[in-house]
């Protein structure tokens, strides 16, 4: 686009765009549209209305008005881009935004847009619900990953193949218990998203976190309504408003069963936070968060790990489809503009990147706990952009894993031809073990030492390698033994068992209380007060919730 926006100031110049040319791994992606600048504007407006509402429910303000609020907030009657502009000048967007949605109401419902709220409650509850539709979007995208890993690691729970340490041979393993590790790592992801997800709060605090003006504007309304000024409610005024709010109300009576964080139901800044919270997918937080950053640290750091958790899998894919490994390969890779020949792993690529960047971004989140006062200069203006980038990130790696897991191909003749490369050498642990009690541990050792060089050397097996250094070998075992030793595909050790019970995990279900306050269900009883819910698995039911 080539046009430009009206304004004060200078002509700025072209409308600037960025639809992910840089960014291939969120391109297209759920993530991607859920967190472009209209659905930011979008949630922006949605907070409002939802205040507006959570006020009319408790006769702060008219039904009316909500209404014409809720009806008024569209993205698509706001310039987005002239949003942008003039919030340099306050520092954020919900300045300019409340001024053109005070405007775009009328003139009845105009005094309750914004009422006794902040900016950081509008942008901060504005993210929870970018957040909150980006993940909804991603868990889908994790689930189908592990379904497909799941049953590609019950089909070659017995398939050997090299497992690789410090980048060389080193034992026997099976491709089905490193595939279960890859879904393994997948659902951790799940579920750390899942619980951020349901703890996601709305924000409301006011100016500096108490809610003060909430009731003040129910104080002001009830002597308005007053037509003798008592604060009786009983004058010509249009509702009688509620007598109940901080530093207003008589004694406190407690909450009943399943009130939020089960405290006095009767103070009217805690009834408006539930009703707020009651109108969006969003938890009921116990305090104002402006500058008790949980979570968006939270968040920051769920979106990090799975982002690395989807690269363990991605590291390995590069590897192991290597030309000279060759032992899987991306179904569908991407193509060369140079080299016809190559198909190149894309998706793996793709998550690689994304696993690399959101670290440093989730440690600007984290950083940013560090916030000084009742509201911060500069942390909670850091926060909107990483925040933004690693829902991004996250939701593009998730879903190229998807794709990735659904078309990983895999070649275990590759495997079977791998484990032969070392002449042997990668059994050598077991012929440790099993000349110990004939020739003791020492002497044991130093013989595997000694054999395994002159098999490098030499360019000779382990086994002939062995007989030259200890001639006497053939007399301690049989021939069948022997055989039985160099085996790899004997020497997989409980890979099969360990794949198995990998397999009867599923991911957590996680829910939340009344109170808004993430949980899993059944939670061990021994779990410490306080603590981090323990997600519930197969296990936990006995039920095989994994799929084959």
């Amino acid at each position: 686009m080539t046009s430009t926006d009206p304004g004060p100031g200078p002509d700025p110049g072209p409308r600037p765009e960025d639809v992910g040319l840089l960014a291939p791994a969120r391109a297209g992606s759920a993530a991607e549209s859920g967190t472009g600048d209209a659905a930011v504007l979008q949630a922006l407006l949605d907070a409002e209305a939802a205040l507006t509402r959570a006020q009319a429910e408790l006769g702060m303000a008219p039904g009316a008005v909500a209404s014409a609020v809720t009806e008024a907030a569209r993205a698509d009657r706001f310039d987005v881009r002239g949003l942008a502009l003039r919030a340099r000048s306050g520092g954020n967007p919900v300045i300019p935004l409340v001024a053109d949605l005070t405007d775009a109401v009328g003139r009845e419902a105009a005094p309750y847009v914004h009422r006794g709220a902040t900016s950081q409650d509008i942008l901060d509850t504005a993210l929870m619900l970018v957040a909150a539709r980006t993940l909804d979007a991603v868990l889908p995208d994790l689930d189908r990953t592990a379904r497909e890993l799941a049953m590609v690691a019950a089909e070659h729970r017995g398939t050997p193949m090299p497992g690789r340490t410090l980048t060389q041979h080193a034992v026997p393993t099976t491709f089905g218990l490193k595939v279960a590790g890859w879904r393994s790592l997948v659902l951790d992801a799940h579920d750390r998203l899942s619980a951020a997800r349901a703890a996601l709060p709305v924000q409301l605090g006011g100016a500096a976190g108490t809610l003060a003006a909430f009731a003040a504007y129910a104080e002001a309304d009830a002597a308005a309504s007053d037509g003798d000024g008592t604060g009786t409610g009983r004058g010509p005024g249009p509702r009688t408003a509620p007598r109940t709010g901080p530093g207003s109300h008589g004694p406190e009576a407690e909450s009943p069963d399943g009130a939020a964080h089960g405290v006095p139901a009767t103070d009217l800044g805690l009834r408006l936070l539930a009703a707020y919270a009651r109108e969006l997918p969003l938890a009921e937080p116990a305090l104002p968060w402006h500058t008790l950053r949980t979570p968006v640290a939270d968040l920051g750091s769920a979106c990090a790990f799975a982002c690395g958790a989807l690269g363990k899998f991605a590291a390995d894919v590069l590897v192991l489809s290597r030309s000279e490994v060759g032992e899987v390969g991306e179904g569908g890779g991407g193509s060369s503009s140079a080299m016809p020949h190559k198909t190149n792993p894309v998706r793996a690529t793709l998550i690689a990147a994304s696993a690399r960047q959101a670290p440093a971004l989730a440690a600007t989140l984290l950083s940013s706990l560090a916030a000084e006062d009742e509201r911060p200069a500069g942390a909670w203006h850091a926060e909107w952009q990483p925040v933004r980038e690693l829902l991004r990130l996250t939701g593009g790696a998730a879903h190229a894993a998807a794709e990735l897991a659904e078309g990983l191909q895999v070649f275990p003749y590759r495997m079977h031809e791998h484990l032969a490369l070392t002449e042997g050498l990668i059994v050598s642990e077991r012929f440790t073990v099993a000349l110990g009690p004939l020739l003791g541990r020492a002497r044991a050792r130093k013989l595997l030492d000694a054999a395994s060089r002159k098999a490098v050397d030499e360019g000779i097996t382990l086994d002939e390698a062995l007989e030259e250094e200890e001639p006497a070998l053939r007399e301690m075992l049989s021939g069948e033994r022997l055989r039985d030793l160099t085996d790899p595909t004997h020497y997989t050790g409980s890979a099969p068992a360990l794949t198995d019970r990998a397999l009867r995990r599923g991911p957590a279900r996680v829910h939340t209380t009344p109170a808004g306050k993430a949980q899993s269900t059944g939670a061990a009883p021994s779990q410490a007060p306080g603590a981090a819910p323990r997600p519930v698995t197969g296990e936990d039911t006995g039920h095989d919730t994994g799929e084959r």
